[in-house]
């Protein structure tokens, strides 16, 4: 149909055909020759579903359930709509016709039908009867997600969704079970909440009466108290007040008072002001009158200031670059001595490892370590510092030393004694070579190893019979 088209409030003009690259959705619309309008209604419709359901225990109920759905009011969805869902399951115009005409809904309920039982389907499957009783706003919930976004993909929107009581199946009575048992359950309950309350009644009858007697005699007692308690308040109020008169007529003297001292202070504080006005006034005149001279002296001091900063200031860098250069001079001189020191150790280790290399040579040709060693006790004079320190630790001593001879070989031979002594130094070297690792010079001794232990063994045997050990 050509021309001008206006939609009511609850549907909108879709138009195709000429000049449009798919569908143009809008309220109103201009239809040219070539192009074909129709209307699609957004008014939500309501239809119900019993759904026939198992869930996770292998239980099976009717699940029974409203839901409100329209197409959603916005460009997106309206076109997605207008697109999929408008006129019949079979492509053409509801009706029949080929004019503009409201769309049909017959084939939208079947499929949003199929996909809510879809959805539910499977969220029940995965849910025990006893979690969908409890969680039933989460169940709910739930269904509406999954629902809402299958139904997006048509432009549709849930605006409503109510899920009646679950019912039982053909064949089963799970939930009249249930049912029989919750009321079972609550008269018996009730039974046993009618016996307590009788109970609580009577005791509560007895204890109400006790408590009366009680109360009452409790009463008598507090109002003696009281009565006493009243009297010696009365007493102790009319002491307060006669107290609190004294105090007020006291404050009153006191304020009294204390206002005339205040008038007579405010009027020697007002006369105070006057005279300190006179003399500001004159010192304002005699600061005006001195003005001029101390702004010429002022600008007179200013001046030499400025001289003497400028002078000051000329000599304090010439006092900076003499230090600065007493300064490089002082870390030129330190560096330099530092660098001679350094050269100086330097040549006093390469010395001391010249003179570590000549040791060497000299141990390679007396024989050894050893020989080094009894060279350099030779060279410091050791064997007469040791010679003088024994004599030293000895010296002023007077031993008295009898020597015994018995037997005709000792009368024969009084040096024997002497000649014990120094028979006895081989093996006392020995022992001491033994111990240390040092050798005896071989100018003093020299010792063989096997024969020396035999001759050391018959020098013993002599002494003890010369000594008569």
């Amino acid at each position: 149909m050509v021309g001008y088209t206006v939609a009511d409030a609850n549907s909108y003009i879709v138009v195709t055909g000429s000049g449009i690259e798919d569908v143009r959705i809008t309220k109103t619309a201009m239809v040219w020759p070539f192009q074909r309008s129709a209307r699609i209604s957004i008014s939500p419709f309501d239809f119900e579903i019993s759904l026939q359901a198992m869930t996770i225990e292998k239980l099976q109920f009717s699940l029974p359930a409203v839901f409100t759905i329209g197409p959603d009011d916005n460009p997106a969805a309206l076109k997605k709509y207008a697109m999929l869902l408008t006129g019949n399951a079979d492509g053409t115009a509801a009706g029949g016709s080929r004019t503009p005409t409201q769309t049909g809904r017959a084939h939208v309920q079947t499929i949003v039908k199929g996909i809510i039982e879809g959805e539910t389907r499977v969220i029940v499957s995965g849910m025990t009867m006893e979690e969908i009783f409890k969680e039933r706003q989460m169940f709910k919930t739930k269904i509406i997600e999954n629902v809402q976004t299958e139904l997006d993909q048509f432009g549709l929107k849930i605006y409503n969704a109510n899920v009646k009581e679950l019912q039982d199946t053909p064949g089963s009575e799970y939930f009249q079970f249930l049912s029989r048992k919750a009321h079972e359950g609550a008269s018996n309950q009730a039974k046993v909440d009618v016996a307590n309350a009788r109970m609580i009644g009577e005791i509560g009858e007895a204890e109400k009466k006790g408590r009366t007697r009680q109360e009452i005699s409790k009463i008598d007692a507090q109002t003696a108290v009281l009565e006493t308690q009243r009297k010696s308040e009365k007493a102790e109020a009319d002491a307060n007040l006669e107290t609190v008169q004294t105090k007020l007529n006291m404050q009153i003297k006191l304020a009294q008072i204390q206002a005339t001292r205040q008038a007579e202070s405010r009027d020697a504080e007002l006369q105070r002001d006057v005279e300190m006005m006179r003399a500001q006034t004159e010192l304002e005149r005699l600061r005006a009158t001195d003005l001029v001279h101390a702004k010429i002296e002022r600008e007179s001091a200013q001046q030499k200031a400025d001289a003497r900063y400028y002078t000051d200031t000329k000599g304090a860098d010439g006092t900076l670059y003499r230090q600065k250069q007493d300064a490089e001079a002082a870390y030129y001189r330190a560096t330099k001595e530092a660098e001679a020191a350094f050269i100086a150790k330097k040549k006093e280790a390469e010395g001391i490892m010249e003179m570590a290399k000549a040791y060497g040579q000299m141990a390679n040709v007396l024989g050894g370590p050893q020989g080094l060693l009894q060279y350099m006790m030779l060279q410091d004079n050791t064997y007469e510092k040791l010679a003088k320190a024994n004599a030293t630790a000895i010296h002023g001593l007077q031993p008295k030393i009898s020597v015994w001879n018995t037997g005709a070989e000792g009368a024969a031979d009084a040096s024997a004694p002497i000649r014990n002594l120094f028979q006895s130094l081989p093996p006392l070297l020995s022992t001491v070579q033994e111990q240390t690792g040092i050798l005896p010079p071989t100018w003093l001794a020299q010792m063989p190893q096997q024969p020396q232990n035999q001759e050391q063994s018959a020098m013993v045997k002599k002494s003890g019979m010369v000594n008569g050990h």
